[in-house]
Formats: C-alpha cells, structure tokens, sequence
C-alpha cells in the first residue's frame, strides 16, 4: 500500500509535488489469520446480530471495538429481522457521543460502507482505540451527510471509503468525486486538527462495477486528498488479480471480503498508523 501525503510538509520547506510513502507488500498475518479462523464461529454473522452486539455494548457503557468478538452472544444469537439505515445511524451517532464522553484516548475513526462495517474489531491496529462509522449500503451522499455526526468524537484518526454503492446505483463518477471531496472538507473544517486518509477503492468481481471506473475515480481521490490536505491511502493493488478484478481468495461473495481480505487490510492500516504517528510526532502540519 502507499500512503501519499500533502499535510506533512512543513510550512519551511514544501517540496513542489506531493510525497509518495511506499509501503511493504500488505500480507495476512498467518499466526492472525489463523486465530480468527478458530474464532469464526463466535462472529456476529448478519447485520441484525452485529447491531444487537453493538447495541448492548453502547447500553453497557463499553466500547465495541475493544470488546472480544463473542460479547453478548445472548442478545445477538438468535436474533433475526434487518435494522433500519436510520437505526443504524441513530447508534453509530449514540456510540459517537459515548465515545467523547468516555475520553479513552486517541481515536480513529472507520468511515464508509459495509467494507468498514464488518472490518473485525479484533485486526484493528490497537494504538487507537475505534470507532467503527460503516453502514451496509451506505453511499458517498450518505457519508457525507453523515459526516456531522462525528461531532463530538474530537477524533485523532479518520479513514474515508466509500463509492462501490454509488457505482451499483449508477452514480456518475463526477458525482461520486464531488461527494467525496465534500465530505473531506466538511470533516476538516469540524476536525482541524485530525489526520484525514481517504482510502482507494477496493476492485470487485461484479459485473455492476466496472473496475476500470474504479480506477479513473481513485486517480481523482488521489488528487482529491492532495487538494482538501488529507492523506491518500492506495490499497487498491494488494486487492488486485492480474486480470483487473478483485482477488477471489479475498473475497466471499465478489465484492465483501473475506477474514483473509481484512488481514490485507490489516497490514496496510498497521503501516498506515506507524506512518501518521510519526508524523504527528514532527510537530505542526501545514494544510496549503
């Protein structure tokens, strides 16, 4: 993955193009991966169980993501139905609020669609502590609107996917690169001082998102970051098969991934955050 950066020049020396970080090939931890596998079974497994977990943790006045993946089996079990986009909003903005009044420390924030919705609390990179913002279906329109609710979270952190819905929906890309660089300067203008990384977007195996959009809308969130100084992150080749598509051991159905896919993931946030954290260590960030 690289993680291309137009905040970390200094305000004494800006150099003219923007710096490009290379880092290592983001490959699953085996000793991890296989870990999660033996604890699958102990999973949320719908959208309805994942709700009910999350729901019962924010009741209990505990963070979710800190939480092992088995907690409350009893609520979620058996659960069965499909929550509502405005019931997933209304807890997602709940555990936000939770969250600024806990103060535990810094805080990332996962912002997106159902990618970030079920990336496993448990591969998180555990030198933030997380606040999981993804919603199944959830569209560029929908995180920019949504991007208010993170108000009072005063997040240190915030991951930005999102556009694989709005190509299912037939979106135009000028659309989808308008809300997103909307979004951007909406989350920058409530949090000056937080670390803003929009990631690429991830390839899929669906015949209703041709991959080549993919790849001319992440060439203009590229020059999207560099313009609301935010941070790019480039996953998008580690998910990549020769032929264009996603790669299948990475996924399960085509476009959600597979617990091997968010090791990928994993990786590249793991480097991701060494990366940020040693940029806030230099001192001021110049936005131009």
């Amino acid at each position: 993955a690289r993680l291309r950066s137009s905040r970390v020049d200094r305000v004494a020396s800006r150099p003219s193009s923007p710096q490009i970080f290379s880092l290592s090939n983001s490959q699953p931890n085996s000793q991890s991966n296989s870990q999660s596998n033996s604890q699958s079974s102990a999973y949320p497994r719908s959208g309805i169980q994942l709700y009910r977990q999350r729901l019962a943790a924010l009741q209990s006045g505990q963070i979710h993501s800190r939480l092992p993946s088995y907690s409350f089996a009893s609520t979620w079990r058996n659960a069965t139905g499909q929550p509502s986009y405005e019931q997933w909003r209304t807890l997602l903005t709940q555990e936000s609020q939770s969250m600024a009044r806990r103060s535990p420390g810094p805080v990332a924030v996962l912002l997106g669609d159902s990618l970030s919705l079920w990336f496993p609390s448990d591969r998180l990179p555990q030198s933030s502590v997380w606040l999981n913002q993804g919603i199944s279906g959830e569209t560029t329109r929908g995180v920019l609107m949504r991007s208010a609710d993170l108000t009072t979270a005063d997040p240190s952190t915030i991951y930005v996917m999102a556009g694989v819905n709005d190509l299912k929906r037939g979106l135009r890309d000028l659309d989808i690169l308008t809300n997103i660089s909307q979004t951007l300067k909406q989350l920058r203008q409530r949090h000056p001082q937080a670390q803003i990384v929009l990631q690429s977007i991830l390839p899929t195996r669906s015949a209703q998102v041709p991959n080549d959009r993919i790849t001319k809308i992440n060439a203009g969130l590229s020059v999207i970051a560099k313009r609301q100084g935010a941070y790019y992150l480039d996953i998008h080749s580690h998910f990549t098969a020769r032929d264009g598509y996603l790669r299948s051991d990475l996924t399960t159905d085509g476009i959600h991934l597979s617990d091997r896919g968010y090791a990928v993931w994993q990786s590249a946030l793991n480097q991701s955050e060494g990366y940020l954290a040693q940029s806030r260590n230099r001192g001021p960030i110049a936005v131009r």
